[in-house]
């Protein structure tokens, strides 16, 4: 299998329940991911991060531009074309929509099935299949022993995991992971982040994600895009991305940085009224 691409074409895009007066939550925007690239998206509360991720996984249509996977216009195509490229792809958003009443391993099913058909979707629910698989990726994020435990009696950082293993199930060539580290501490952060990118490397799949932590950022991804006001900022490198770059992309939201630091930064810095180390192994 081999990753998505994805390009943006002068996308703009507002929020279905925003009113036509109020600014885009994404503005003008072009990009282009390649196939199995890695790319992380930083930027301060409000800048579209989340809207970004919505508008890659064909979940938010947008008012002008054209968003294309594999070079075909998502929203030309037909609902059946629509709902197989949709398929190729998997959306972990910060809180994962899990069921209070289910079965850990029913949740994680769930990610199998744009390839099952009607039947073994159902036999699904009533006697659960892949269980080995699914006991494996659940291991990755070490919840092996959460297998048939009930979803309402795990942790916040538990469920949040849980929604992480999910993409390890995913028929998908995409993964878009929206702030996978709210949740965790640094130990199960390291872990998280760790396992994500080794995951998608090993399958070549396409990997984006929007983070809080700058330093997981331009650290542990190849890219990295600086998103305010709905506009792209940069796109470098991670070992490009500089305290100045940093100031000017946070500029009046630089207790967010500070914030993220301490304490459930992955790596050791000092807060952001000293010199931030960015870019460092």
């Amino acid at each position: 299998m081999s990753g998505l691409r994805i390009e943006l074409e002068g996308v703009t895009a507002r929020h279905p329940a925003a009113s036509a007066n109020m600014r885009a939550a994404i503005d003008q925007l072009s990009l282009t991911i390649s196939p199995g690239e890695h790319v992380a998206v930083i930027g301060p509360s409000g800048a579209g991060k989340t809207t970004l991720l919505q508008l890659l996984g064909a979940a938010l249509k947008p008012s002008h531009g054209r968003v294309l996977m594999d070079r075909d216009p998502v929203w030309s195509l037909s609902t059946r074309n629509l709902q197989r490229q949709r398929g190729q792809l998997f959306y972990a958003p910060q809180s994962p929509p899990l069921p209070p009443r289910q079965r850990v391993i029913v949740s994680l099913l769930a990610a199998k099935l744009p390839e099952l058909s009607l039947w073994g979707s159902i036999r699904n629910l009533i006697y659960p299949q892949h269980v080995d698989e699914v006991a494996q990726a659940l291991s990755q994020f070490d919840l092996k022993e959460k297998l048939w435990e009930r979803v309402d009696r795990l942790s916040g950082g538990e469920r949040q995991r849980v929604g992480l293993a999910r993409a390890l199930l995913a028929p998908a060539k995409l993964w878009l992971v929206d702030e996978p580290l709210s949740a965790l501490d640094p130990t199960r952060a390291r872990q998280a982040i760790a396992t994500l990118v080794r995951e998608a490397r090993a399958r070549q799949v396409t990997l984006v994600t929007s983070l809080h932590q700058v330093n997981v950022a331009t650290t542990e991804f190849p890219r990295v895009l600086g998103l305010r006001d709905g506009r792209l900022v940069f796109d470098l490198p991670g070992p490009e991305v500089t305290q100045e770059r940093l100031s000017e992309l946070y500029a009046q939201f630089e207790y967010e940085l500070a914030q993220v630091e301490t304490p459930h930064a992955l790596h050791e810095v000092p807060p952001v009224k000293r010199e931030i180390r960015v870019g460092c192994a």
